[in-house]
């Protein structure tokens, strides 16, 4: 099978905006999961990632709504919308976790919409990274506790290019909070030509990377209710936060800082860590100070030169 077309990033969002409702629809009666290079389809997702097992293989999700999940212990799959953004995994968690539950070598996620993934311990997410290499692009997570949530792999890498978080996280559950995006103790974590929006409670991202760059991002809060920080690092990181565009809304948990670097104690140095190029703002109706840098260790981050609003203190030590 050839292999599919991508769409520019904006185009795919547009159109996955124009044919997903915010609500969950029925989901279609079967797919026709195909693993690529193959004659082999498959009406369960799970069949096409078991066929594939501890091997290398694409499996192309075919275009519609899909009440399906699965759960890959080994091997090295790409997970591919045969039409960016028109392909949904909604509102089903496996082992009540996500709709996606990674533990193999590698994954790859590529056009993909997750929606409506809620389970009882509050941390229902698109994806549930458990071990493994991440590679996610062009994909939507909304409406969901959590966007990407990782255990911890110090020898593995997490990527994510132009995709789109949406009313994710929540403050709800009695275990703390969920995050648009939850990475825990990877070896280096990348985020680029992202958009984070309209969270729902906690982090927008949350990371206890070592290494970690987000660059090219936007994290628009103005539609926001009761979230905390635009970007959480609270053991620390070393890497590069730049050229991101920054508003924080008017609806807030916490409000007194955008970046936090070890709020939970320092577990990594952060003296490597460059902050700069970033345009950082407050939506119509704010009126309290905020910091942009809230640093709770005395790590020499680099601060570079950043457009801030008036009342954004540049940064300060707690």
């Amino acid at each position: 099978m050839t292999r599919p077309v991508r769409l520019p990033f904006v185009a795919a969002a547009a159109l996955a905006a124009a044919l997903v409702p915010a609500a969950s629809a029925p989901a279609q009666p079967r797919a026709a999961y195909q693993i690529a290079g193959t004659n082999q389809t498959f009406a369960r997702l799970q069949d096409a990632v078991n066929a594939i097992g501890n091997g290398s293989g694409t499996i192309v999700i075919p275009a519609g709504r899909f009440a399906d999940c699965a759960v890959q212990t080994g091997g090295t799959i790409a997970y591919i919308a045969e039409v960016p953004g028109q392909s949904v995994l909604d509102g089903v968690a496996c082992e009540g976790k996500a709709a996606l539950v990674l533990r193999g070598r590698e994954a790859r996620v590529e056009g993909l919409v997750f929606a409506n993934i809620r389970v009882p311990d509050w941390n229902g997410a698109g994806i549930r990274l458990e071990q493994g290499n991440l590679v996610v692009s062009q994909s939507w997570f909304r409406d969901s506790q959590q966007g990407i949530l990782s255990a911890n792999d110090p020898a593995g890498s997490i990527t994510v290019d132009k995709s789109t978080f949406t009313r994710l996280g929540t403050c709800e559950g009695p275990g703390g909070c969920a995050h648009s995006l939850y990475l825990g103790e990877y070896g280096t974590v990348t985020i680029t030509r992202s958009r984070f929006e309209a969270g729902r409670g906690g982090h927008y991202v949350k990371s206890r990377a070592a290494q970690i760059a987000v660059l090219g991002c936007s994290f628009d809060d103005s539609a926001g209710r009761g979230t905390n920080y635009m970007i959480d690092l609270p053991g620390g990181a070393s890497g590069r936060i730049a050229n991101n565009w920054f508003v924080q809304g008017t609806n807030k948990e916490n409000h007194s800082a955008f970046i936090t670097v070890a709020p939970e104690g320092r577990q990594h140095s952060s003296a490597g860590l460059v902050i700069e190029g970033n345009d950082a703002r407050f939506a119509p109706g704010v009126e309290w100070p905020s910091t942009f840098v809230a640093n709770w260790t005395d790590d020499p981050v680099q601060i570079g030169q950043n457009r801030l609003a008036a009342n954004l203190k540049r940064n300060d030590r707690r």
